[in-house]
Order: structure tokens, then C-alpha cells, then sequence
């Protein structure tokens, strides 16, 4: 190949950068499902404690008793809630990012043909 043209260059470049943002963002939403799950066996077994167990929280690297399970169950409840909404917007996100990612791999596979484009998916 000879040189390539400044919009395909420009074209390789987006594409690098969307496979960039791809992974780190399936990364992010990677850790706040497994943060979600663990939010709901927490959930699960505060909904199993008995009313009077004593329940602490960790605060740092500290555990520091807390008051009560139903107000550490709201609390756990309500972040579970903030990082479900969050994780929605990641795959908003992500389906923004995947279809932008298949349109450029269709432009590179028009230019070069289908076997530079690369057959990586996400």
C-alpha cells in the first residue's frame, strides 16, 4: 500500500481510540455489576438477619457498628438502586460506542478490504 489518505489515517485513528473506550468502558460496567451483585447478597442476607443482630458497616478500612439492619439495609438498598441506574447509562453508552465502532469497521473494511478492518469484537 502506499500512502494512505488523511481520512482513512483520521479513520484508524477514531477506530483505535473506539476500541480504547470500548474495553474501558466494559471494564467500568465489569466492576459495578460485580459491585451490584454483591450489594444484592448483602441485601440478601440482612433481609435473613434476625432484627436484633448486631450489624456493622465498613467505612474505610474501618468496620464501625451500625445502629441498626434497616437503616444498613435501606442504605445498601438505595446504593444498589444508584448503581443499577448507573449501569443503565453504561450500556446506553456502550451501544453508542458499538455502533459507531461497526460503522468505522465497515469504512476501514471498504478501504482496505475485510481482513485489515481486524475481526476483534467486543
Amino acid at each position: 500500500m502506499n500512502e494512505l489518505s488523511p481520512k482513512v489515517q483520521n479513520q484508524i485513528a477514531q477506530f483505535q481510540q473506539l476500541q480504547q473506550q470500548l474495553q474501558t468502558l466494559l471494564n467500568q460496567k465489569y466492576q459495578m455489576d460485580v459491585q451490584v451483585k454483591e450489594m444484592e447478597r448483602t441485601i440478601e442476607e440482612l433481609n435473613k438477619a434476625a432484627p436484633d443482630t448486631v450489624v456493622y458497616k465498613s467505612v474505610g478500612s474501618l468496620l464501625i457498628k451500625d445502629e441498626g439492619k434497616d437503616g444498613l439495609l435501606k442504605e445498601v438498598e438505595e446504593s444498589k438502586e444508584l448503581m443499577e441506574v448507573r449501569v443503565k447509562a453504561l450500556d446506553r453508552q456502550e451501544k453508542v460506542l458499538r455502533d459507531r465502532y461497526q460503522q468505522l469497521q465497515e469504512q476501514l473494511s471498504k478501504a482496505f478490504g475485510p481482513t485489515v478492518a481486524g475481526n476483534q469484537a467486543f
